[in-house]
């Protein structure tokens, strides 16, 4: 399970601008369903992306899923280069996101978010509306699965 109170401190103390999706931002409007990783968005400016290097640099950042001692670096020319990262940490699993399927980049998610405060952090989180959209758009069976909580939900 991700260690979401180090995590998000340290994004938000590291001014890392990034959005809250998937598993966690159900979570956060009040769904039960268990994640095991924290999906963010995060703005790809050079000014961010050099924020996130530095800030996730304590969290010995590894590729999910690669083979043991490949060679990786989760550093400002990495990112820039890549787009989707899913990664192993210190603090547990986290996937950044350049851009999600049905949304777009951080810019173009930043109008339908909401500020929630998630152990004692403030932080960015997509809008439940939003939320069910992009599962919807993401096809995926486990997202058609949560789909029917997060609109009951979002009738409360």
């Amino acid at each position: 399970m991700t260690d979401l109170s180090s995590l998000l401190s340290a994004l938000a103390e590291g001014g890392v601008r990034f959005i809250v999706v998937g598993g966690m931002a159900g979570i956060a409007h009040g769904a039960a369903r268990l994640t095991f990783d924290i999906d963010c968005v995060y703005a790809r400016d050079d000014e961010n992306i050099a924020r996130l290097a530095g800030v996730m640099a304590r969290f010995q950042p590894t590729l999910r899923g690669a083979p043991a001692g490949l060679p990786f670096r989760f550093d400002v020319p990495t990112i820039r280069a890549g787009l989707n990262f899913t990664l192993d940490t210190t603090a547990g699993p986290v996937d950044f996101l350049g851009e999600v399927i049905g949304g777009g980049g951080y810019d173009k998610l930043r109008p339908d978010t909401v500020e929630i405060r998630v152990f004692r952090t403030s932080c960015l989180v997509v809008t439940l509306p939003r939320l069910i959209a992009l599962k919807r758009s993401a096809g995926r069976p486990k997202d058609f699965e949560a789909i029917a909580e997060l609109e009951a939900l979002e009738g409360l």
